[in-house]
């Protein structure tokens, strides 16, 4: 993340760009599954579980900035960096986890499993 960029934007970005990549990857990927003669519904349902590392990564923009900046904090003392950056991948977290309970929501993926 760009330090330079207010706290609060990027907060919610991280949540909400984690939530969108559980919920477009798993309905994109019940898509592929239609079209493949596999069942969407499932797919969809185990997507959402498997997309949930890939969504934090990409909610924090890759993880070279955040362990530079985790580095920097416990280097140098800078605190502020690293409560941001740990304040940032709990934010990516909530929205993965979010898109996670949503698709299990409307798949009932609780009942199957």
């Amino acid at each position: 993340m760009i330090v330079n960029e207010a706290f609060f934007p990027v907060f919610l970005n991280s949540f909400f760009i984690a939530l969108g990549v559980i919920l477009g990857g798993s309905l994109i990927g019940g898509i592929a599954a239609f079209f493949t003669n596999q069942p969407p519904i499932t797919m969809v349902n185990d997507l959402s579980e498997s997309l949930r590392i890939w969504a934090i990564i990409a909610a924090i923009g890759g993880t070279f900035d955040t362990v530079y900046s985790l580095e920097r904090g416990l280097l140098n003392g800078e605190t502020r960096d690293i409560i941001k950056q740990i304040l940032w991948i709990i934010s990516a977290y909530s929205g993965a986890h979010t898109g996670s309970v949503i698709i299990s929501w409307i798949t009932q993926g609780h009942i199957s499993s």
